[in-house]
């Protein structure tokens, strides 16, 4: 059953939070179930197929940023066509990453470790679902319709939680990551709920003038930039550390990752929010800086108190959360929560910038992801260098978005 957001005395966007924080928390109770039911080692190829998710995400998300700033901007005809438009090429890149994933199954199992290549199969054929469904939250998302908007993030949690744990149950014979991949991708079709695009718009062919595809292009290209920096920096540790560590230690890199970086999927909410209340700031020729620092202080107050706890408390969380198995990497979380803070806090100047058009901060995001990729490549000895090289990109992004920011953004 969805989760009702009809709470009459919150606003559209105060219920649309509530609702963040609930799919959130879904994703997390999901993650360390996973964690405590699979253990370190089965965890590990889990927790690589959920950060082959996150990619994935992150790809898509270029679409649904795209959709939701157009369809603030176009109207009528326009947007009509514009979103016939993202739809084909949003099912064109889905159905080309699908089958990548799929035709290099075997050289993925290879190269992290894993124990089948079937996972890359099954979650490769959810990918154009995937891609459809992320045009639809940007329309969503674009139009302020968030109660719509948070029904389908409700579904797709829900679903996924409930569906990889009655199959792990009742397929214990199967294995735990071809179950996990099913899971995915039977959520990714719920995750479609409510789609309210007419059928006519899906397979008509738009065109839009020279000047407003231009815009598009413009913007698409600059966000599919800033969602790889996203992929690199967000990602590119586990995939390393799944790379150069052992099944055991890749396996409590994970359960660190996991919860050091609830920081970041808290600050998305923020960031869904953002993006279309700054695009409509300025296109009525309005102040939009006290948006940026309101969620920025958000954030802020949010890491402080997620860093405490893990700096105070860390067995008490590692136990808490994915039990006593994994109480071998509780002296790092506190450092992981820190870096995961810093990129969290630097991610919200990055998209209000992108917001405006602004695309200084989205290269100086790319050359710091590189920067973090390269150092965890030289300097990988243990888990704790691979940690610190982390701690050193993200300090030195923010402070650049930070320069940047007070010597040009306002």
């Amino acid at each position: 059953m969805i989760i009702s957001t009809s709470i009459s005395k919150l606003s559209a966007e105060q219920k649309f939070m509530c609702s963040v924080l609930i799919v959130n928390a879904g994703n997390y109770l999901y993650n360390l179930a996973l964690g405590r039911i699979l253990g370190p080692e089965l965890f590990a190829d889990a927790a690589l197929l959920i950060t082959f998710l996150l990619i994935v995400s992150f790809i898509a998300m270029t679409f649904q940023l795209a959709t939701a700033k157009f369809s603030v901007l176009f109207e009528k005809e326009v947007f009509t066509n514009f979103v016939a438009i993202s739809y084909k090429y949003a099912s064109i890149a889905g159905i080309a990453l699908g089958v990548a994933l799929i035709v290099f199954a075997k050289d993925l199992q290879h190269m992290f470790n894993t124990q089948t290549h079937f996972m890359f199969v099954f979650f490769g054929l959810g990918i154009p679902v995937y891609f459809i469904m992320s045009v639809n939250r940007g329309i969503l998302q674009g139009k302020n319709k968030f109660d719509d908007l948070a029904k389908t993030y409700q579904g797709e949690m829900i679903s996924r939680l409930i569906i990889t744990l009655v199959l792990l149950y009742v397929l214990s014979s199967v294995q735990s990551s071809i179950i996990i991949a099913i899971g995915l991708v039977v959520s990714f079709v719920i995750g479609l709920y409510p789609f309210k695009t007419k059928k006519e718009n899906l397979i008509k062919k738009a065109t839009l003038c020279p000047k407003d595809s231009k815009r598009v292009i413009r913007f698409f290209v600059l966000t599919a930039f800033y969602e790889c920096t996203q992929i690199i920096i967000n990602n590119s540790d586990i995939l390393l550390v799944k790379h150069y560590f052992e099944e055991y230690d890749a396996g409590l890199y994970a359960s660190l990752a996991l919860i050091g970086r609830v920081v970041y999927f808290v600050a998305w909410m923020f960031v869904m929010l953002l993006l279309p209340k700054v695009v409509q700031k300025q296109k009525d020729g309005e102040e939009h800086t006290s948006i940026l620092f309101r969620y920025v202080g958000y954030i802020t107050i949010l890491a402080i108190a997620i860093v405490s706890g893990c700096y105070l408390f860390p067995e008490t969380v590692i136990k808490l959360l994915f039990g006593s198995e994994y109480i071998f990497i509780a002296p790092l979380l506190w450092k992981y929560a820190i870096a995961t803070s810093l990129f969290a806090i630097s991610n919200i100047f990055a998209y209000y910038f992108l917001s405006l058009d602004r695309y200084i901060p989205v290269l100086l995001s790319g050359i710091l992801g590189i920067s973090q990729i390269v150092l965890v490549v030289l300097f990988h000895s243990s888990l704790t260098q691979v940690v610190t090289m982390q701690i050193i990109a993200m300090a030195v992004l923010l402070v650049v978005q930070g320069i940047y920011f007070f010597r040009f953004g306002r």
